[in-house]
């Protein structure tokens, strides 16, 4: 059990937790919920030993192991599986003791080494380690590839994996689901509910807390409350006693208005005042009731937009993907053949695996790519209003929040809008007020910001622009709740039009009337809720596991097994030598292989990443390139594989 009592946490000279106090039974699944900046993480640094506390008492079993994920971005050249397996740290140590005995060349030692070895499941390791990298979106020819070819966010998933990988009573995870897609989402749901241990999450995704905890530890003004039940249940019982504590309050106020009206009138009069005083004695014991204030909710609106074209937008027989550089070879095709309108007041969820060309579609309709072939038709007066994934990377970080609006007031102006406001300083300084920027904020450098501040100034400014068309990919992602449901409230209340892209399941239930799903080179209407969605995500990524397993095996080099000592009455085969040489040959071909993935892989991340158009062609061509080059290679593999097994056979017969 976890017990902290009466106990004081400071960080710096900010007070974090005030004589405060809860337990935590083994097994319990709980979620920490509160505003940002009131201790959540603090509470972490306290359970794995970085922090420690100032006053009071707290206690874990010394015997319990923990894991969380580390937050440093992984640089080695090690391949992903192995870096996974490297965090079961009791494997690791069974190994080093199995590696330590063998050099010590003590018997029983190394009989007691061998025997830990397999009780820490170095039999199984590989497969546990490829099994969690496969759910959390990887794909099988990944498996064996450098992390540090991967992009920033599939390095954090490869750390979340090494945690889940590491044997432990107590798992603490700080926001796991930030560098996810839904797919993976599901999935770490389903793995969550199996663990064992005790499980400490720090979320702002309601569903994904609601799914997987059962117990609700809500920090508030340096105290720790403790509530059954997952963050819905929490959300009620909270909303019912801020409504018992303020009904408490009014009544105690009457009260004390009406004591105090009897004092003022009758405290002159003789015949009076000894009940007066009695009154007043009343009202000095009365121990007074604080009102329920809730903290102050962030909360902004979408103007109505100045006209509303209808539809939007035509898509005739498009493909989207990456176009060649100059026009010359071909382009790189992730999605093709769609034919759809878009009309004014359309709520639509964009749905789709990792991969699938989700964020592509939206780019190309945002116009940061072109269209690879057919057209996307605009409607007159279309104001686009775009949230692109990596939208924070592109603010300025040297800027303050007023230089980024006085910029894009100037922008607007010079390109022929209007903008929702004026351009002088004063209205657009009034304007980031209503975003919570006010005073010294507005001259504050946005690199020193936290993630949800640069959030809700990229909304600001796409607010300020007053558009007709949202596009929205993956907007919640640094957002906190209240912030989050702020945006489902305004999106709600949006005249315009919505395409939306998120993992946040609330947010898209609250937002979208429709889905579109795009899968397997297309886009259609997907005929189902998002709970219809999920299980069409299970089974999928089950059915794509499989595929890609069965894939692997096939191109999977064949194991050579030993030559049996030669015997005199025979002679070799005559292939024998024709085999050696094909083999040497598949080797080569392996490696050049992994040379040629690696490149792809890099490649593919630089695309995903904010860069020019005249960037984004060159590079689509160098993929196109490697990717025929891959496939020629593939294609040897096979045949040379074919030729081999076809050779081995023979030998034997």
């Amino acid at each position: 059990m976890i017990i902290l009592k009466n106990l004081s946490l400071r960080r710096s000279a900010k007070v974090l937790l005030d004589n405060a106090s809860v337990s935590i039974n083994p097994g319990e699944k709980v979620g920490l919920v509160g505003r940002n900046g009131a201790g959540k993480s603090s509470l972490f640094a306290l359970l794995n030993g970085t922090l420690h506390e100032d006053r009071g008492d707290f206690s874990m079993p010394t015997q319990w192991r923990m894991a969380q994920v580390a937050q440093d971005m992984p640089e080695t050249a090690e391949s992903a599986t192995g870096f996974v397996i490297a965090g079961d740290t009791q494997l690791a140590e069974a190994q080093a003791e199995v590696a330590a005995a063998e050099a010590s060349d003590d018997g029983e030692r190394m009989a007691h080494a061998y025997m830990a070895l397999h009780d820490a499941g170095a039999h199984d390791a590989q497969s546990r380690a490829q099994a969690l990298i496969l759910g959390l979106g990887f794909q099988v020819r990944e498996l064996d590839q450098p992390v540090n070819s991967f992009s920033g966010g599939w390095r954090m998933r490869l750390q979340l994996a090494r945690a889940l990988m590491c044997p432990s009573e107590l798992l603490l995870l700080d926001e796991p689901t930030n560098h996810l897609d839904l797919d993976a989402l599901v999935w770490l749901e389903a793995w969550l509910k199996k663990y064992p241990g005790t499980l400490l999450v720090i979320s702002h995704d309601r569903e994904f807390l609601d799914a997987v905890t059962n117990v609700t530890i809500h920090i508030e003004n340096g105290q720790l409350t403790r509530y059954g039940g997952n963050y819905s249940t929490f959300e009620d019982m909270r909303a019912e006693q801020m409504a018992l504590q303020q009904a408490a309050f009014a009544r105690q106020q009457d009260k004390i208005a009406h004591l105090q009206a009897f004092i003022n009138r009758f405290k002159a009069k003789a015949s009076k005042a000894k009940q007066a005083q009695s009154r007043v004695k009343a009202l000095d014991r009365m121990e007074r009731l604080a009102p329920m204030l809730a903290s102050a909710d962030f909360t902004f609106e979408f103007k109505e937009p100045l006209n509303l074209p209808n539809p939007m937008l035509t898509i005739d027989d498009a493909s989207f993907g990456y176009p060649p550089a100059g026009g010359a070879g071909e382009p790189t095709v992730i999605v093709r053949g769609v034919s759809k309108s878009v009309f004014a007041g359309q709520r639509i969820g964009i749905l789709g695996a990792n991969g699938q060309g989700k964020s592509t579609l939206v780019k190309t309709i945002a116009r940061t790519l072109p269209v690879v072939a057919g057209a996307v038709t605009e409607g007159k007066g279309l104001n686009i209003g775009y949230f692109a994934q990596q939208e924070l990377d592109v603010l300025r970080p040297a800027d303050t929040p007023l230089e980024h609006m006085i910029r894009l007031a100037r922008d607007t102006i010079a390109n022929g809008g209007a903008g929702q406001f004026s351009s002088r300083e004063q209205d657009l300084r009034n304007f980031l007020g209503t975003f919570n920027f006010s005073g010294d904020m507005v001259k504050q450098a946005v690199g020193t910001m936290s993630g949800g501040e640069k959030a809700r100034l990229v909304l600001c400014m796409i607010v300020w622009q007053r558009p007709n068309l949202l596009l929205l990919d993956e907007p919640t992602n640094h957002l906190d709740l209240a912030t989050r449901e702020a945006l489902a409230m305004a999106l709600n209340e949006f005249e315009g039009t919505v395409m939306l892209v998120s993992h946040d399941r609330a947010l898209l239930r609250s937002v979208c009337d429709e889905f579109w799903l795009v899968s397997r080179g297309g886009v259609e209407p997907f005929d189902g809720d998002l709970d219809d969605y999920q299980r069409y995500l299970l089974d999928e990524g089950k059915r794509l596991r499989e595929e890609l397993k069965q894939a692997g095996k096939k191109v999977e080099a064949p194991k050579v097994k030993p030559e049996p000592a030669p015997v005199a009455a025979k002679k070799p085969p005559v292939s024998s030598g024709r085999i050696k040489a094909l083999k040497q040959k598949l080797e080569k071909l392996d490696k050049s292989m992994a040379a040629l993935q690696v490149e792809k892989n890099a490649l593919e991340a630089r695309l995903v990443g904010t860069i020019s158009v005249e960037a984004i062609a060159e590079t689509g061509r160098q993929l196109q390139h490697v990717i025929d080059e891959l496939a020629i290679e593939e294609g040897e593999w096979l045949e040379l594989s074919e030729e081999i097994e076809a050779l081995e056979a023979s030998s034997t017969c």
